[in-house]
């Protein structure tokens, strides 16, 4: 008799997810460690205010293999930031959010007076965009002593992990996001008006990397309402399953930020959620993110 356990549901045939990564070749001109197997590295080595082209290079290399990247100690002006993103693409504007200075240039802030904080809530972000942002680069300068950390989690994994019947039956259907209810009268405090409406966009459940040619879960509980062409009954069953799935322990990491931190993850293929644990204190900073394309 198979035995099934509730914490190995796939029965006695080992862990649920198991990562088996390439190697590749060595980096030379940053260093790269890696914060869990699965998923996130610290890259040394490099000011991304001022790196060389051999860093970039490797750079884009060390984000498709781990899929967010750290850096400390870092000293970025407002333009060397925006700069550095360009590296990446053309920048995308947040459709709701301050800015500081340039229209792409988000401000991160929560403090004592503060009636909410950003993305306290697993999500990609703006995938309610027709073209969400393909990644997203957080630089903060003030941290609190403790707490703040930022979960990430591996969408990759989070498809691998699933049953070939659940794969099946997922593949081809398509999910509404939608941004009204995350974006409507949340940044009121800070004396940004709301707009008439906010974006909403059908994206693939499982979309394909377009770089990696990885298929990813698309599918998040920040801005995902519902999957289209399915009883509503459902799609609230599945995806309060699929939300459950990808919050999964075994496909994250946890990065304790400190002052002067640079976090830059890929919204394709990873999902987020920042802990509010650290009231009153203040947390500052500012996120440049970059343009994507249409999931498919």
């Amino acid at each position: 008799m198979n035995h099934v356990s509730p914490a190995n549901p796939t029965g006695a045939k080992g862990p649920r997810y198991k990562h088996s990564a390439e190697a590749g070749a060595p980096y030379r001109a940053i260093t790269v460690e890696k914060l869990t197997p699965v998923i996130g590295a610290e890259i040394g080595g490099v000011d991304i205010g001022n790196p060389t082209e051999a860093q970039m290079q490797e750079i884009h290399r060390a984000l498709a293999q781990n899929l967010v990247i750290f850096f400390r100690d870092q000293t970025l002006t407002a333009e060397q930031h925006l700069s550095f993103g360009r590296q990446f693409g053309e920048l995308h504007i947040h459709p709701a959010a301050p800015t500081e200075g340039h229209p792409a240039l988000m401000i991160i802030k929560a403090d004592r007076d503060s009636p909410r904080a950003n993305g306290e809530f697993w999500h990609s972000d703006v995938s309610c965009d027709e073209e969400p942002p393909m990644g997203s680069i957080l630089y903060i300068k003030q941290q609190p002593a403790v707490g703040g950390d930022t979960l990430f989690a591996n969408m990759y994994a989070a498809y691998d992990a699933l049953s070939d019947r659940m794969k099946t039956y997922l593949e081809g259907l398509t999910a509404l996001h939608d941004g009204e209810d995350v974006y409507r009268g949340t940044y009121a405090n800070l004396g940004v008006q709301d707009k008439p409406e906010y974006p909403r966009a059908v994206h693939p459940v499982i979309r394909t990397h377009p770089v990696t040619g990885r298929k990813a879960l698309f599918v998040n509980k920040g801005f995902t309402r519902r999957i289209l062409d399915i009883p509503a009954d459902e799609s609230t069953g599945i995806l309060a399953y699929l939300f459950e799935h990808s919050a999964n322990p075994l496909f994250q990491c946890r990065f304790r930020w400190r002052a002067n931190s640079v976090a830059f993850w890929d919204n394709r293929c990873a999902q987020h959620r920042a802990m509010w644990d650290y009231w009153p204190a203040t947390r500052y900073g500012n996120r440049v993110t970059i343009q994507g394309d249409r999931p498919v």
